[in-house]
């Protein structure tokens, strides 16, 4: 048990490195393909959105509240306001919407 446990961290670590390594080696000229720059350039973006927007949904009580409070914050920052008005808010409605459900 011992040996795969320092294997698997061998192997993870590895993988780790080559994905980090292989595209400065592989790659040495600037990118000129416009479709390839406008897809890295977006990757960090949907990288973040996969990771946090389930993470707003699951970590209230209910999904519920996590999810009127993700409407909320959309709907905001669509409109221009400040992250803490929006972070504020969406507290706001995930605290309103577990008393009104707990009663």
């Amino acid at each position: 048990m011992k040996h795969s446990l320092i294997l698997y961290i061998l192997l993870s670590g590895l993988v780790s490195y080559l994905i980090r390594v292989l595209p400065l080696t592989l790659i040495r000229k600037p990118i000129r393909s416009k479709f390839i720059r406008s897809f890295l350039y977006y990757v960090p973006y949907a990288t973040l959105a996969v990771m946090t927007f389930p993470a707003i949904i699951t970590s209230t009580a209910s999904p519920v509240s996590g999810m009127l409070a993700l409407i909320a914050g959309i709907l905001l920052a669509w409109n221009g306001k400040s992250l803490p008005f929006v972070a504020s808010v969406c507290c706001i409605a995930v605290l309103i919407s577990e008393l009104i459900m707990g009663l």
